[in-house]
C-alpha cells in the first residue's frame, strides 16, 4: 500500500461508506452486512469473520487507485481476496447484468416493426454478457483452482499466473461500443427517462468492471506470482 494509508482499521466503518459510497460494493463482496452502528472497521470485520487487512487493502486500492504490490507477508490474504473476487463475479453474472438487461428491454421498444436498432442493442448486450460469463467462469474454475493448489504448496508444470494475466483482456471495452450505439443511433423520441437510467447503469457497470480487473491485475496477480516464485525457489 502507498505510504499514506487512506483508511485504517480504527476508522468507523460508517465513515468509510459516507466518504466513498462505492465501498458499499466492496463491503457486500466481502460478505459484510449493514447495521454496524458506530463500530470501527476492525470490529466490524472481526464480528463477521472477514480478514480486516484484505478488506482495507481493497478499500484503499479502490479509493486511491495507486497501488504497488510490496509483497509484505501481512499485506493481505490471498484466499480472502479470492472469496472477494468470486462474490464480485456472482454479483455481475447473477444480479447486475440481468438487471441491466431487464431495464434495457423496458427502455427500448422492441415491439415496433422497424426498430432494428433496438434488436441490435439487445443482441449486442447479450453477446457481451456471454463474453463476461465465459471470462469469469474461466477464472472461477481454472485460475482459482490453480491458486488453491499453490496455497497447498503444489506447483503446476504447464500453467502459471502470467498465462492468465496475458489472456486477461479488459472485458469492459465492449460496453463502450454498446453505449455509443445507444447514445448515437437510438431513434429520437420524447425524453426517455428509462433509457437514460439504463445508460447510467451501463456507465456504472463499466467503471465497476474496470476497477474489478485492476484489483485482479495489480493485487491478485503479483501476490500469486510471488507464491509461485517462493515455491520454485524451495524446489
Amino acid at each position: 500500500m502507498s505510504e499514506q494509508h487512506k483508511y485504517r482499521a480504527t476508522d468507523k466503518m460508517s465513515d468509510l461508506i459516507c466518504d466513498n459510497y462505492s465501498l458499499l460494493m466492496v463491503m457486500s463482496r466481502f460478505g459484510l452486512s449493514l447495521g454496524f452502528g458506530d463500530k470501527n472497521v476492525k470490529d466490524v470485520c472481526e464480528a463477521q469473520n472477514v480478514d480486516c487487512q484484505t478488506f482495507l487493502a481493497v478499500a484503499n486500492f479502490i479509493s486511491e487507485e495507486q497501488y504497488s504490490y510490496t509483497g509484505g507477508e501481512h499485506s493481505f490474504s490471498i484466499s480472502a481476496l479470492m472469496d472477494y473476487l468470486k462474490r464480485a463475479h456472482s454479483y455481475f453474472l447473477d444480479f447486475n447484468l440481468p438487471a441491466i438487461r431487464r431495464k434495457l428491454i423496458e427502455a427500448i421498444d422492441c415491439s415496433e416493426q422497424d426498430n432494428d436498432v433496438a434488436y441490435l442493442i439487445l443482441k449486442f448486450f447479450d453477446e457481451y454478457a456471454k463474453e463476461v460469463r465465459r471470462h469469469m467462469e474461466y477464472e472461477n474454475e481454472a485460475v482459482f483452482t490453480y491458486v488453491d493448489q499453490l496455497l497447498q504448496g503444489r506447483l503446476s508444470e504447464g500453467y502459471n499466473i502470467t498465462t492468465f494475466a496475458s489472456k486477461h483482456n479488459q472485458i469492459d471495452t465492449k460496453l463502450k461500443e454498446l453505449k455509443n450505439i445507444i447514445i448515437k443511433y437510438y431513434p429520437e423520441k420524447e425524453n426517455n427517462n428509462l433509457l437514460n437510467a439504463v445508460l447510467f447503469d451501463i456507465f456504472n457497470c463499466e467503471q465497476d468492471l474496470a476497477s474489478h480487473c485492476q484489483v485482479e491485475d495489480y493485487m491478485f496477480v503479483p501476490a500469486v506470482a510471488q507464491i509461485e516464485k517462493k515455491l520454485k525457489d524451495e524446489q
